[in-house]
């Protein structure tokens, strides 16, 4: 599988040949946040922020437009850095200190911010191949057979081959979503962050877009799912935390989360949460 990852990527134990006692080696928190603030044009926009996700573990941050979801995205990728005050912490895999150029291919971005920059003629297979070099299509970089046999091998995974010379331009939007997403796998990141990865999406392109984050996640990798909507929340993940006005406003396992009075709180709105197998919705507003 294009994605599997080395079992000591996820902790192992080992035995010793005399049968002492087993030793775990664990790895450090995907994220480990405290006390983060963030200020943009004199304006907080996140407001003392403490966040702590485990390696492996799948979430979802819930919130309406402009509770700060971006932002904290930015602050993940170290677009935005927060205030230094009393009892910050700001790790990353358990460092605080990253160069960004490493950083990024540890986590995997796809957004509609960087999907509105490929609106060029760029084929899907260029698109991939971009994600080696961090770079809006391909120029003078020099592709490597492994870089071709890499983009091959996602294109075969994500189930769009077929589309693989068509430009960006001639692509519907869902289409266009998943070579985003093949872009962000070339590294094979530690973590894919999708920030409402839904948006314009049909019920077709929906319906492909869930499939492939589903096999990404069965893969090892992390999923971090930051929408406003419950249908984007794949039966993988097991933790949703709540965003509003800069702040968290809830966080736990889904199903103590996903109610009617939490998320109508959220929302500022009267709704009815129904699940359907192991998926919610949201009605009745």
């Amino acid at each position: 599988m294009v994605l599997a990852r080395p079992a000591s990527a996820t902790g192992i134990c080992m035995k010793d040949n005399n049968n002492a006692m087993d030793t775990q080696t664990v790895a450090p928190p995907l994220l480990d946040f405290a006390n983060v603030t963030i200020i943009r044009e004199r304006k907080e926009i996140l407001h003392s922020l403490s966040l702590r996700v485990e390696s492996g573990e799948n979430i979802a941050i819930l919130g309406p437009n402009g509770s700060g979801k971006s932002t904290l995205i930015r602050a993940i990728t170290r677009e935005n850095y927060p205030v230094l005050c009393d009892g910050l912490r700001f790790r990353i895999m358990g460092n605080e200190i990253w160069h960004v150029g490493t950083l990024r291919t540890m986590l995997g971005i796809v957004s509609p911010e960087l999907q509105s920059r490929y609106n060029r003629e760029t084929t899907g297979r260029d698109v991939i191949l971009s994600g080696f070099f961090s770079s809006i299509g391909l120029f003078m970089h020099e592709i490597t057979p492994e870089m071709r046999e890499k983009a091959c091998e996602i294109l075969e995974f994500l189930e769009i081959e077929h589309l693989a010379d068509r430009q960006m331009t001639r692509m519907s939007t869902g289409e266009a979503r998943r070579f985003l997403i093949g872009r962000a796998l070339v590294h094979d990141p530690k973590a894919l962050i999708l920030d409402e990865p839904t948006t314009g999406l049909d019920l077709h392109a929906l319906h492909h877009f869930r499939s492939a984050i589903r096999k990404i996640a069965a893969s090892g990798t992390n999923i971090i799912m930051v929408t406003h909507n419950l249908h984007d929340i794949i039966p993988e993940i097991s933790r949703v935390v709540l965003m509003k006005d800069g702040r968290f406003f809830s966080d736990g396992p889904k199903e103590e989360i996903l109610k009617d009075d939490i998320i109508g709180g959220l929302f500022d709105v009267p709704v009815n949460i129904r699940k359907e197998g192991d998926w919610y919705y949201a009605s009745g507003f």
